[in-house]
C-alpha cells in the first residue's frame, strides 16, 4: 500500500502589483528557475452539513486543470507562520464528484470515513485561480521548490472574493531553504504570512467573515494542553509573537492608526520577554541576532508611540482645561509634524526594508525549524522535554523576584529605577499571560489584575517623565515660540502635580500586590 506524502508549503500574501512583477521575473539568487507555466485551476471543496472535516482540520476537494480532474485530501491543514505541512493524498478521478475508492492510503481513507460518518458530504464553495508556476532548483544540496503565483476568486453562491497568494512548496531539500529562497525573492517587498489555507478562507467567506487585513492586531491568548513540553510551549509563544509583529507591520504601512505602532511594540516586547523567560533552554548564539533586531525595531516603534502619547494623552487633553489665553496650537502642530516627518517616516522606511523581511522570515524559520537547538548544550534536551508546569513555575518565580527587588526599595527609587521596575513588571505580566492557561482563572486573575493596574500607573509616571523632555523635543520658533513655551510649562506642571498623587497610589498598590497569593507556588 502506498503512503500519502507530507507536503511543506510557505504561503505568503503580496500586493498584486508586486506579485505580478515577481511572476514575470521568477529569478532567485542561488537557484536556477524553469520557464513559467500558467494554468487555470477550478477547485471544488466538500464537507458535511456540520463541517466535520473542517473541525478535524481536513480539506477535501476535486480540482480541474485542463480536462483532467484530481481529488485531494489534506490532513492537518493549519497554517502557522505562513507554513503548512499537511499529509496529502492525491488521485485522478473521472469528474467533479468524489471517489473514495481511488484512495490508496488506508489510513487516509479510514480517517475520512470515520470523520464523515453517516452525514454525507456536499459542495461548500469553490476557487477559480490562474496559477503560474516555476521550478526552482539548487544543485549544491538538491533543493527543489515549486514557486506558484495564484490570482483568482473564492466563489460561494452568487458572491465572490478576490484571492492573491504566493505559495512555495518544498519538493526536496531542507525546510530552511524555503525561507532562504523567500528572502531572495521578496527582498524589500512587504508581505503577509497567510493565516489560513485556501479551504479555511473559503469557509470564512461563505460565512460572511472575509479576512480583515492591514488593521491593528491584538495578540490572542496562548493556549496549550497541560503536561506538554517546554519546547512545544516556546514554539507556540513564538508563533503568537510572530503573528502580532508581522500583522502590525502591515497595519502601520497601511494607516495612521496609532494602535498599530503600539501593538507592534508590544509584539516585539513579548518576543524579547519570551527569549528571557525561556533563556535557560535556548541556544544564545541563534537567539541573539533576532533579539537585537527586535530591540532596534521596538525602539523605532517606541519613538513613534511616545510622540502619539505626548500628543493624545499628555498635551491634547489639557486644551479643554487650560487657562484662557493659553494656546496649545503651535505646540501640537509641531509635535504632529515631528511625528509624521521624522518618527513615522523612519519607522516606515525600516519596515519596508529587506532587513525587516529577513527578520520576519528568519524568526519564522527559527520557530518552525527548532532554531533554538544547541549542539554544545548537553543538558538542553532534558530542559526542552521538561513538562511546562515545572518550567513555568520556576520562570515566574524568577521574574517575580526581579520585580520584588525593586519593590522593596520603592520609597527611594529614582526616575530611571522606576522605569526599570516598570519594565520588569511588563515582563512579569507577559510571562503570566504566556502561562496562565496552566492555572485556574480564579487564581490568576487577582494578581494579573493588580499587575495591569500597577503597569498603568507606572506607565503614566513614565509618560510624565517623557513630558519633561518637551522643551528639547519642540522645534517651535519665531512668533509662536513664547506660546509654545508657555504651553509646555503648563503641561509639565499640571502632569507633575498629578504624578505626585499617582505615585502615592503606586506605592500603596504595590504593597497590596505583594500580599496577593502567587498562583505558581
Amino acid at each position: 500500500m502506498s503512503k500519502s506524502a507530507r507536503e511543506i508549503e510557505l504561503k505568503l500574501e503580496l500586493d498584486p502589483a508586486a506579485q505580478d512583477a515577481m511572476k514575470r521575473s521568477g529569478m532567485i539568487e542561488g537557484f536556477s528557475a524553469s520557464r513559467a507555466v500558467t494554468k487555470t485551476l477550478q477547485s471544488i471543496y466538500f464537507d458535511t452539513p456540520d463541517q466535520a472535516l473542517r473541525k478535524a482540520k481536513i480539506s477535501l476537494r476535486v480540482r480541474k486543470s485542463g480536462r483532467s480532474w484530481l481529488q485531494t485530501a489534506k490532513l492537518g491543514t493549519g497554517v502557522m507562520g505562513g507554513l503548512s505541512s499537511p499529509i496529502e493524498a492525491e488521485h485522478p478521478v473521472q469528474g467533479r464528484a468524489l471517489d473514495f475508492s481511488v484512495i490508496e492510503d488506508p489510513d487516509v481513507r479510514d480517517k475520512l470515513t470515520r470523520t464523515i460518518g453517516d452525514a454525507g458530504v456536499s459542495e461548500c464553495f469553490e476557487t477559480v485561480m490562474k496559477r503560474t508556476t516555476r521550478q526552482l532548483t539548487r544543485e549544491a544540496d538538491g533543493t527543489h521548490i515549486e514557486l506558484a503565483f495564484d490570482t483568482g476568486n473564492i466563489l460561494a453562491g452568487p458572491e465572490s472574493h478576490p484571492l492573491v497568494e504566493l505559495e512555495m512548496e518544498l519538493k526536496s531539500g531542507p525546510s530552511s531553504a524555503l525561507f532562504e529562497a523567500a528572502k531572495q525573492l521578496l527582498k524589500d517587498v512587504p508581505f503577509r504570512f497567510s493565516p489560513f489555507s485556501k479551504a479555511e478562507r473559503g469557509y470564512r467567506f461563505a460565512e460572511g467573515r472575509p479576512d480583515d487585513k492591514k488593521v491593528p492586531y491584538f495578540a490572542e491568548a496562548v493556549v496549550f494542553e497541560k503536561g506538554i513540553t517546554v519546547e512545544h510551549v516556546f514554539r507556540d509563544v513564538l508563533r503568537s509573537c510572530l503573528t502580532q509583529i508581522a500583522e502590525n507591520r502591515l497595519a502601520i504601512l497601511a494607516s495612521d492608526d496609532p494602535e498599530g505602532p503600539h501593538q507592534l511594540r508590544i509584539g516585539l516586547r513579548r518576543l524579547r520577554s519570551a527569549f528571557r523567560l525561556f533563556r535557560p533552554a535556548l541556544n544564545p548564539e541563534t537567539m541573539a541576532p533576532l533579539d537585537q533586531l527586535a530591540r532596534t525595531i521596538a525602539a523605532e516603534a517606541g519613538a513613534l508611540r511616545d510622540l502619539d502619547v505626548l500628543i493624545d494623552e499628555i498635551v491634547q487633553p489639557l486644551t479643554s482645561i487650560a487657562p484662557e489665553g493659553l494656546s496649545f496650537d503651535a505646540l501640537l502642530t509641531d509635535l504632529i509634524t515631528t511625528r509624521d516627518t521624522a518618527a513615522k517616516a523612519a519607522l516606515v522606511a525600516h519596515l519596508k526594508s529587506a532587513d525587516v523581511n529577513a527578520f520576519l522570515l528568519d524568526l519564522a524559520a527559527y520557530t518552525e525549524g527548532r532554531g533554538w537547538l544547541d549542539p554544545e548544550n548537553f543538558d538542553q534536551t532534558a530542559l526542552l522535554a521538561q513538562p511546562i508546569e515545572i518550567f513555568a513555575a520556576k520562570a515566574l518565580a524568577k521574574q517575580w523576584n526581579k520585580v520584588n527587588r525593586s519593590g522593596k526599595r520603592i520609597d527611594e527609587l529614582s526616575i530611571p529605577e522606576r522605569h526599570d521596575m516598570r519594565k520588569a513588571m511588563k515582563k512579569m505580566r507577559y510571562g503570566i499571560e504566556f502561562f496562565e492557561c496552566l492555572y485556574p482563572k480564579t487564581s490568576v486573575k487577582p494578581l494579573l489584575k493588580r499587575m495591569k493596574r500597577l503597569q498603568d500607573i507606572f506607565g503614566y509616571l513614565n509618560d510624565v517623565a517623557m513630558a519633561e523632555r518637551l522643551p528639547e523635543i519642540s522645534k517651535v520658533t519665531g512668533k509662536d515660540a513664547l506660546a509654545a513655551a508657555q504651553a509646555i510649562g503648563f503641561a509639565i506642571g499640571w502632569h507633575e502635580a498629578q504624578s505626585q498623587s499617582m505615585w502615592q497610589h503606586a506605592k500603596g498598590y504595590w504593597q497590596a500586590t505583594k500580599e496577593v497569593p502567587k498562583f505558581w507556588v
